[in-house]
């Protein structure tokens, strides 16, 4: 039989018609169980391209050879098979205790408490298609409840340990929580503020510590409940999941209105950390990797959970001061192979580094200086086509680079990401000198993680890359300047939006094209920059267009004592700028101090300031500061395509942007309209 005749004979529409040139190709789809009792690694039959019901069903695409030829397989078919291949592999190594001692998982221990968790859920009360939410900072227990909900035919939920009780009560209702699993009494507390309001919730368990209050469980009591059930309610639910159902929430950061709930199957998850592992050229059981960023985000889901299943990597979980300044100590016992952070991370890394280089002496200090430029001029020549390792590079890497990478844990590690946000230029110009080439990667929940990167054999200062293999890319609405709407296709992209027919209709087009929101153009090489958000693109009050990421980063380039840039414009006759400086920050809570970084204080004395704290800048309004930083603004304008694109005035603000005084996500990313919000009044004092 043909696959056409196949798929067809199971009731399953064969080939597609597209308008768009870039995704017309013989295509099928997967062939649909006849039974739906086959599971897990079986498809199940729907004509359906977009769904947003909890038990709704996608088709999914094959091409008929290639990245998109693979046949769909499940999350427990995937663990599965790779606990048999690698039983004492060792899986996971959590923080360490009291003791400081750590507990290791191998992958028969990992899998096997994966089903004891999943029939304790079920015991519990999970039902099909209802989650289980977890909240904690990253540990084995996290990743042990998050494949138990998919496991036991629910979908895995995570939720941010900084959402407050009421955004913690709008997940938990929305996505018909049966089960709460929290880390620890802090988390505990905001659950039982609002549990009353939870209708469909069955049980909470708390997976650090005992738990003081009644009715809630221990992961003691959780693990006893599993042991002491069968497997024949686990197997049956097992035999019912299908590879194109929903079987992970992300929920959006829901800068505006309520998050929205992002439906990602099996397929799309797997599909995803396949294509991403491949460009990466990574090798099973022989990867190793650090656990920091929020679970509760798609790209430590793909990189932490889902890579460790499918390529069983060793994954270290770093204490919950990761990103206060004590991630450093965790990649010092891992040695991690690859390295995956957001641009605040390299950030934070690039200014310990910059202290700690201040403290050099006359002769380091040169060392270190030769070395940085024997290793940029050898990738720059490597960028233009000359890859090869001259004696300087050499001479360089041992005696500078390999000491780096050793100091911040690096040593074995062949892959540096950033991921979330554009990375500054200027910061990844500087590890780039020290041999530590960060690679950027593109993407959002609703593709499942990544869509683009650059190839690390392909190294790029600017830019994103070029899509995974077998994954398309075209913009939408194209100006002038060739620049349009970043626009997705794939097997990896997004069902819908649980519950929202309307708002996953804005994202996802009838052709299956997904709408970023992002705007973005293409080199002469195929490769993908993005230039701004359609959402952030101001419209002066002349009507210009202007897109602020590239002028805030141009202003940043020209002064690196400033820590973050935010231009404001919108309907106004000129831009303006808020502008803050680098400060201490305090290492227990991760709120900014007022106290200027020694990076700052050093400069600021070499021009004459005396200041120490950001207040007495701002309060003596510190011309000798404010100069420089006019200064800056100045230099970048002369980048600026236009006058409207200029800033024409700028403000200090009393404290650098963070999680805990709100304008940061717990993703790092800058929410720009509460910080818009918050400093209403400054802004109307540079427009009166």
């Amino acid at each position: 039989m043909s696959v056409s005749q196949a798929t067809q004979s199971h009731g399953v529409l064969n080939g597609l018609t597209r308008d768009d040139k870039e995704m017309n190709q013989s295509t099928r789809y997967a062939l649909a169980s006849e039974t739906g009792l086959d599971g897990p690694d079986q498809v199940l039959p729907t004509d359906e391209d977009i769904s947003c019901s909890p038990d709704g069903r996608v088709r999914i695409k094959l091409d008929i050879t290639g990245p998109n030829s693979h046949m769909p397989t499940s999350i427990p078919g995937v663990f599965t098979k790779t606990a048999k291949l690698y039983p004492d592999h060792i899986a996971m190594v959590s923080k360490p205790d009291a003791n400081g001692n750590r507990t290791t998982y191998t992958f028969q221990e990992y899998e096997s408490t994966v089903r004891i968790v999943a029939k304790a859920f079920l015991k519990l009360g999970l039902e099909r298609y209802h989650s289980v939410c977890i909240m904690g900072f990253n540990s084995p227990e996290w990743f042990i409840s998050d494949l138990a909900a998919i496991y036991a035919g629910g979908f895995a939920t995570g939720i941010y340990t900084t959402n407050s009780p009421e955004a913690c009560q709008y997940a938990a209702e929305h996505s018909r929580a049966n089960i709460i699993v929290v880390e620890d009494d802090k988390q505990l507390q905001k659950i039982l503020q609002i549990k009353h309001n939870l209708t469909h919730l069955k049980a909470i368990v708390q997976y650090d510590g005992t738990p003081n209050e009644k009715d809630v469980l221990s992961w003691k009591d959780l693990l006893n409940i599993g042991r002491n059930e069968s497997e024949d309610k686990l197997l049956s639910v097992l035999k019912t999941i299908g590879t194109n159902e929903c079987c992970v929430l992300v929920y959006t950061s829901g800068t505006v209105g309520n998050p929205k709930a992002v439906m990602l199957s099996h397929d799309n998850m797997l599909h995803n950390t396949k294509l991403l592992t491949s460009v990466l050229q990574v090798k099973e059981k022989s990867e190793v990797t650090v656990s920091y960023l929020p679970l509760s985000h798609v790209a430590a889901q793909i990189v932490d959970v889902m890579a460790n299943i499918v390529l069983a990597t060793t994954v270290y979980f770093a204490d919950p001061g990761a990103l206060k300044g004590t991630l450093v100590n965790t990649l010092r016992v891992a040695e991690p192979t690859i390295f995956l952070g957001v641009p605040r991370v390299w950030e934070k890394i690039y200014e310990k580094m910059q202290e700690t280089a201040r403290s050099n002496g006359t002769i380091k200090t040169w060392i270190a200086k030769w070395a940085k430029g024997q290793g940029l001029h050898y990738y720059m020549n490597k960028i233009n086509g000359a890859d090869y390792k001259h004696w300087g590079y050499i001479f360089a890497k041992l005696l500078v680079f390999d000491k780096v990478k050793a100091a911040l844990g690096l040593s074995r590690c062949h892959m540096f990401a950033s991921a979330a946000a554009p990375l500054n230029i200027d910061i990844k110009q500087y590890f780039l000198s020290l041999d530590i080439p960060v690679v950027d990667a593109y993407g959002m929940s609703e593709c499942s993680g990544a869509h683009t990167i650059i190839h690390p054999k392909e190294y790029s200062m600017v830019g994103v890359g070029r899509p995974l293999p077998g994954l398309y890319t075209k913009l939408d609405n194209i100006d002038e300047h060739g620049e349009g709407e970043v626009c997705m296709g794939g097997r990896h992209i997004f069902m819908g939006y649980l519950n929202e027919p309307e708002k996953t209709a804005e994202a996802k087009d009838k052709n299956g094209w997904l709408h970023s929101g992002d705007i973005g153009k293409f080199d002469s090489n195929g490769n993908l920059s993005i230039t701004g958000r359609i959402k952030e693109l101001i419209i002066t009050s002349g009507g210009e267009n202007v897109a602020p990421y590239n002028i805030e980063q141009a202003i940043l380039s020209e002064l690196p004592y400033l820590s973050n840039v935010m231009v404001v414009g919108d309907k106004r006759k000129y831009l303006t700028a808020l502008v803050t400086l680098k400060s201490n920050i305090n290492e227990e809570t991760g709120s900014p101090l007022d106290k200027l970084n020694p990076y700052v204080l050093k400069w600021a004395k070499s021009i004459g300031s005396s200041a120490e704290t950001v207040s007495e800048v701002i309060n003596s309004r510190d011309p000798i500061i404010y100069e420089e930083i006019q200064k800056a603004i100045k230099r970048a304008n002369t980048q600026a395509i236009s006058n409207a694109q200029k800033v024409q005035k700028f403000e200090i603000l009393p404290h650098d942007f963070s999680i805990p005084t709100g304008e940061l996500g717990p993703t790092l990313k800058l929410k720009k309209n509460v910080v818009q919000k918050m400093y209403a009044d400054l802004i109307e004092k540079m427009y009166a």
